[in-house]
């Protein structure tokens, strides 16, 4: 027999309605959140950062492909890799369907790591993804935004992850700009568990009746299951 509580649909209801009223208040706070975020002020990027794309080098500018706003996803895969992140890899199931819509809605959408655009490209074809991946393996583009450690921090320490000087947890990251009359412009980054809200299984997962029922990391590149 369940030890949770149970009750009668009366019962139920009423408990839903208090609920309801505290998902709304939750909502309004989010809506007062975006609203916060696209208050923070732009920092301009001049630094001339490369990537290797499938279309061949290309800047930060280049990489907005005509659109006036920009989302990188940080993708943790680096040069030694043989495989990306298993969570950056669980929050990139559902990058494709979102991207296409993204792309078409004056965003463009870019996963960008550190490995070798070969190996990306070879993980990204086994995963069955499609969005725009492009490799910084050239460029200081991952330290300037702390989302990659120098030998002198893996030697002396001193990285600085989510805005606090620790080390580097294993964890994703995205950052957002914009390009403003021919100018690109720092707007946005978030750390470890400010992308929840990115991270699509853990929004049904809080919906369903055991919630998130973690016991350390549980997630596996889909095609290991």
């Amino acid at each position: 027999m369940t030890t949770h509580v149970t009750g009668t649909r009366d019962q139920w209801l009423a408990a839903r309605l208090k609920l309801l009223a505290a998902e709304k208040e939750l909502t309004r706070q989010s809506d007062e959140l975006a609203r916060q975020r696209q208050a923070l002020p732009w920092v301009r990027i001049d630094k001339d950062y490369r990537f290797e794309t499938e279309g061949g080098s290309a800047s930060l500018r280049d990489l907005f492909q005509g659109r006036s706003q920009l989302i990188v996803y940080h993708f943790m895969f680096g040069p030694d890799f043989k495989a990306g992140c298993p969570a950056c890899s669980a929050i990139a199931d559902g990058f494709n369907g979102n991207a296409t819509h993204l792309i078409n809605h004056d965003v463009m959408f870019w996963a960008v790591s550190r490995g070798p655009l070969p190996k990306l490209l070879e993980f990204r074809k086994r995963m069955g993804w499609t969005f725009p991946w492009a490799s910084s393996a050239e460029s200081d583009f991952n330290f300037d935004f702390n989302v990659g450690l120098t030998s002198k921090q893996q030697r002396e320490g001193g990285a600085v992850y989510n805005y606090q000087p620790t080390a580097p947890d294993p964890n994703p990251e995205q950052s957002g700009g914009v390009l403003d009359d021919g100018a690109v412009y720092h707007t946005y980054s978030a750390y470890a568990r400010g992308l929840d809200g990115l991270w699509g299984v853990y929004q049904w997962l809080d919906r369903a009746p055991l919630g998130r029922n973690e016991k350390g990391f549980w997630w596996r590149h889909h095609d290991k299951y």
